[in-house]
């Protein structure tokens, strides 16, 4: 058992890094120390002053501040209630509730069913969209929203846009290619940095979709900002992999869903992902 897992076994899973202390990856170089960052002294007084563990609100919980603002949890941190494997019924077998987590232990030899990707049962317009999510090294995977559930496709990418999942520094290609790393919009918009944290801390992300208007945070940092079906869209989708897929992006509203994960790894796959929640716009 590594020490990814035995953090998820024990519960004891770290939380976002403090404030002033970064793991940022420029798209053009990977450094082995992020030029920019938080001299040692600031992050000591980061972790001295600022906020405490105790200061958060419990996983899989609102604060009543957030349900005056119309959130709404997709994950009560006890059932997969809400969601399905894409084309199936219920969840795939590799699916599971742990801790107070959404667990995905695929292993190498698992079969599709098992580990096919998680959708909501509800479809989603206009939202804003987190999720927290931890990874054991070689893991690649990915949010999709705007999913149109239907035997015509048969997979959720066929028509769902896609903010990538990859590890800093184990996944390959993905992490050492542009446009398939940590944040980018899979295969048509790579991220200036990637504030992917390290291996056994916990990533948040947000999606926020308004009228065909995206955005995509990483740590509270703007990442990708673009506009869907306008005529410069058009023209991006028609030069990437996805310009013979007629029904990419073709859809205005769909299922948000949590991708079963591709194995890149030397193990078993597991990815854990936790404070699920919506807000329709």
């Amino acid at each position: 058992m590594d020490r990814i897992e035995r953090m998820a076994q024990d519960g004891d899973m770290k939380d976002h890094m403090p404030a002033g202390k970064c793991h940022c990856r420029s798209t053009k170089t990977t450094f082995s120390m992020i030029r920019g960052c938080a001299s040692a002294v600031a992050v000591l007084a980061a972790c001295l002053f600022g906020p405490t563990a105790g200061a958060e609100p419990a996983p899989n919980t609102l604060t009543p501040q957030q349900q005056q603002d119309g959130w709404q949890l997709l994950f009560d941190g006890k059932t997969l209630k809400g969601w399905h494997s894409y084309g199936e019924n219920g969840a795939g077998k590799d699916w599971s509730v742990h801790r107070g987590t959404i667990q995905l232990k695929k292993p190498a030899s698992a079969k599709f069913a098992d580990y096919s990707d998680l959708v909501t049962d509800r479809e989603y317009t206009n939202f804003d969209f987190k999720v927290d999510w931890l990874a054991r090294p070689g893991t690649d995977s990915g949010v999709m929203f705007d999913v149109h559930e239907s035997p015509q496709y048969r997979q959720t990418y066929q028509t769902g846009p896609e903010m990538q999942i990859a590890d800093l520094d184990s996944t390959v290609p993905d992490s050492r290619t542009l446009m398939e790393r940590a944040g980018d919009m899979f295969g048509l918009i790579p991220v200036q940095y990637e504030w992917v944290q390290p291996d056994g801390e916990w990533n948040h992300y947000e999606i926020i979709v308004d009228h065909g208007h995206v955005q995509f945070f990483m740590e509270g940092h703007k990442v990708v900002d673009t506009q869907l079906w306008t005529p410069e869209w058009k023209e991006l989708v028609a030069h990437s992999k996805f310009a013979h897929w007629p029904g990419f992006t073709a859809y205005h509203s769909g299922h948000i869903s949590l991708q079963g994960t591709e194995h890149k790894g030397k193990s078993d796959v597991k990815i854990w992902f936790r404070n699920v929640m919506i807000r329709e716009l």
